[in-house]
C-alpha cells in the first residue's frame, strides 16, 4: 500500500520559538518559524489533528554550530594526541588520484597495517573507493596504525581498532532526526530576501518555487506582497542542526490568487505534489525555462526593436541573465535544431508533443546533450545564456508555438498532467486535509518573531 509517513499523527503542538537578539523586531516582523514537537515515528499513518495550539511552555533552542572543514584538497592535520590516548591523531583530506596504498606512503605509515585492515572483510567494503574530499581520522604511533576513522555516509563511520596483530571493525551510528517547522513571509523586495527573513535557506526557497514553477513564473509574475506559507522538515544529528529537508505543504499568493501543494510519497520514497484536490502541480511546461533571472522584453507584437530601431513584433520573452545561466528545456521533446540561426544567433529548437515546438535563442554554447535527434527531459540543460546573434545584452529569448503559431509563454494555457491515480486517491485527500488543517493552523496562530540564522 502506497501512503505518506506523516509526521504529525495524534498531534500534540508545542510552539518553540527561536531566539532574537532583536527584541523589537518580535513585535513588527512580519514573518515566523516555529517548531512543533512530533512524537510519531515516521512511517505511521496520522489519525488526528489538533484544533488549536494550546499555551506551552517555550523551549529555546540552540543556535547549531556548522561542523568545521578544513576546505583545502589533500590536506594533511597532525594533532597531539589526548591524555591516555597512545600515538598521534593524524587527519588526511583525500584528493584527486589518491588510494590508500599512496596515502599510507606519503604520510610514512606501515603498508603492512594496510594488508591486515583489507583482509577485513567490511573494512574492505568501505575502505576500497575514496572519493575526494573524504576525510580519514588515524591514530598513529611512528610508523604503525593504531586506529582508523572513516565516514561512509551522513548515519555511518567506520571504525577500525587495533586489536593484537588484527584490528577490530565496527560501524558506528549517528541517526538523523527530523522536525517539523513551518516559515511565512511576504514579498518586499524580493523571494530570496524574504527567505531571509523568514530564517529559511536559500535551497529552500529554490524547492518552493521548484514546486509551483509550472502555475508562476518567478522571474516576472512575483509582486510586492506576494505571500508564502511553508511546512517542511529539518534535517537534525546529534543535536545540531544539518540541513533541512522536504517540503509537505507549501501556499504561495501570487497577485491575490492562491496555489497550494501538498507532498505525497511512496512507502519506496519516490514523492510528488499535487493540489489538496489530487491534480497534479506538474504541467507538461515550465512558465519559465530559467531560474529567478529578470525579465527584460514581454511578448509584444508591436515592440520596438531595440537594435533594428523599428516595430517588429516580439513574439517571446526575454529573460535578462548572466552570460552561462543555465537554459532549462521546459518541457519533455525532441531537438528538432541546434546552431546559428540569423539574429536568433545560436538557438535550440525542440518539438514537443501536440504540435508545440518552444525555441531557445542567443546562447552562448550548447549542452553536449542537446543534439539533434535526441530527446530531452523537462528541465535537462540544453545550452547557457549568452549574447549571439542580434542582442544589445546577454539574456535568453524564449518562445513558445503551437502549429508554428507564437503564443505567449506566460499566458498560453498549459497541458495538464495526469492526476493522482484512483487507488491512492482515498489515501491522500485523507493526508490532504490534515497537511491543509496545518497550514490553516499556522495561519490563524501567526506569531510575529524574529528567527535566528541558519549556520
Amino acid at each position: 500500500m502506497l501512503g505518506l509517513g506523516l509526521p504529525f499523527a495524534a498531534l500534540t503542538a508545542i510552539l518553540i520559538l527561536r531566539p532574537t537578539q532583536n527584541p523589537t523586531a518580535m513585535i513588527t516582523h512580519p514573518t515566523q518559524v516555529d517548531k512543533f514537537d512530533i512524537s510519531l515515528p515516521r512511517g505511521e499513518p496520522a489519525t488526528t489533528i489538533a484544533a488549536e495550539i494550546e499555551p506551552s511552555p517555550v523551549h529555546i533552542l540552540p543556535v547549531p554550530v556548522p561542523p568545521t572543514e578544513t576546505g583545502e584538497p589533500a590536506d594533511i592535520r597532525v594533532e597531539q594526541p589526548d591524555s591516555g590516548i597512545p600515538g598521534k591523531h593524524l587527519t588526511v583530506t583525500v584528493k584527486s588520484g589518491d588510494s590508500l596504498d599512496r596515502i599510507f606512503g606519503k604520510n610514512g605509515l606501515d603498508r603492512a597495517d594496510l594488508a591486515t585492515m583489507l583482509r577485513q572483510k567490511e573494512a574492505k567494503e568501505h575502505l576500497r573507493l575514496l572519493r575526494p574530499g573524504d576525510r580519514l581520522d588515524l591514530q598513529v604511533d611512528g610508523e604503525s596504525v593504531i586506529g582508523l576513522r572513516r565516514e561512509i555516509d551522513e548515519t555511518r563511520t567506520l571504525i577500525l581498532a587495533r586489536e593484537g596483530d588484527s584490528y577490530r571493525v565496527s560501524v558506528e551510528e549517528r541517526p538523523l532526526n527530523t522536525e517539523l517547522r513551518h516559515a511565512s513571509g511576504r514579498i518586499s523586495t524580493s523571494l530570496f530576501e524574504a527567505g531571509k527573513q523568514a530564517g529559511i535557506s536559500d535551497a529552500l526557497i529554490m524547492n518552493l518555487a521548484g514546486i509551483f514553477a509550472w502555475d508562476i513564473d518567478f522571474a516576472l509574475d512575483i509582486r510586492t506582497d506576494d505571500e508564502f506559507l511553508v511546512l517542511y522538515e529539518e534535517v537534525w544529528q546529534d543535536g545540531q542542526y544539518l540541513r533541512d529537508g522536504k517540503i509537505l505543504a507549501a501556499e504561495f499568493v501570487n497577485s491575490g490568487k492562491t496555489f497550494r501543494a501538498i507532498r505525497y510519497e511512496t512507502d519506496e520514497g519516490r514523492g510528488d505534489y499535487f493540489t489538496p484536490e489530487g491534480r497534479s502541480v506538474r504541467k507538461a511546461f515550465l512558465r519559465a525555462p530559467v531560474d529567478f533571472a529578470r525579465v527584460s522584453s514581454n511578448f509584444n507584437p508591436r515592440r520596438l526593436h531595440p537594435v533594428l530601431k523599428i516595430r517588429r513584433p516580439h513574439n517571446g520573452v526575454d529573460y535578462a541573465a548572466p552570460t552561462g545561466t543555465i537554459i532549462k528545456a521546459a518541457g519533455d521533446g525532441k531537438v528538432i535544431f541546434r546552431g546559428k540561426k540569423g539574429g536568433y544567433g545560436n538557438c535550440v529548437i525542440i518539438q514537443h508533443g501536440g504540435n508545440i515546438t518552444t525555441l531557445y535563442a542567443h546562447m552562448s554554447r550548447f549542452a553536449k546533450s542537446a543534439t539533434v535527434g535526441k530527446r530531452v527531459r523537462q528541465g535537462q540543460t540544453i545550452g547557457y545564456v549568452g549574447a549571439t546573434g542580434m542582442v544589445t545584452a546577454a539574456h535568453l529569448h524564449y518562445e513558445y508555438r503551437v502549429n508554428g503559431v507564437h503564443r505567449n509563454p506566460r499566458t498560453v494555457k498549459l497541458p495538464e498532467a495526469e492526476p493522482i491515480p484512483m487507488e491512492y486517491r482515498e489515501a491522500f485527500l485523507q493526508m490532504s486535509g490534515q497537511l491543509l488543517s496545518q497550514l490553516d493552523l499556522v495561519k490563524r496562530q501567526k506569531v510575529a518573531v524574529l528567527p535566528a540564522e541558519k549556520p
